[in-house]
């Protein structure tokens, strides 16, 4: 019987221009058997929380470095709460400082990974809190 595959979309909310990092963490998501959508530069959370129901996705990966993480994931959050997807795995990775760590686990951030997080911790956590919920 084959399970089904993990659907992750991996997404750079806001003006940030630089990818390489989420592309790195989509490959190896994809290397590890997950289903991975990458929107692409820029996208407004109204963008990323569409094409996360589209794509009816289990999992959210935000990649930032522009600082406006405070501002940025709770309207994802929000927009997931009022499209009823409060099942969907939402983690963060990038430039998000240790002082926000804790608010944006309590707005509803599963996972958030910093620079020099490994990619197998990474992998090894959506397969772990995707297959819990």
């Amino acid at each position: 019987m084959n399970e089904r595959k993990i659907r992750i979309l991996v997404a750079k909310p806001g003006l940030d221009g630089h990818d390489r990092g989420a592309k790195v963490v989509a490959r190896a998501l994809r290397d590890a058997g997950m289903e991975v959508i990458y929107t692409g530069l820029r996208q407004t959370p109204e963008q990323i929380v569409n094409a996360a129901l589209q794509e009816d996705v289990d999992a959210i990966g935000l990649s930032i470095l522009s600082g406006a993480h405070m501002h940025l994931f709770p309207r994802i959050i929000g927009l997931l709460q009022e499209k009823k997807m409060d099942d969907v795995l939402l983690f963060a990775g990038g430039i998000i400082p240790d002082r926000d760590t804790s608010k944006l686990k309590e707005l509803g951030i599963s996972g958030i990974f910093p620079p020099g997080s490994s990619l197998q911790e990474i992998v090894e956590f959506v397969k772990t809190h995707v297959r819990a919920a």
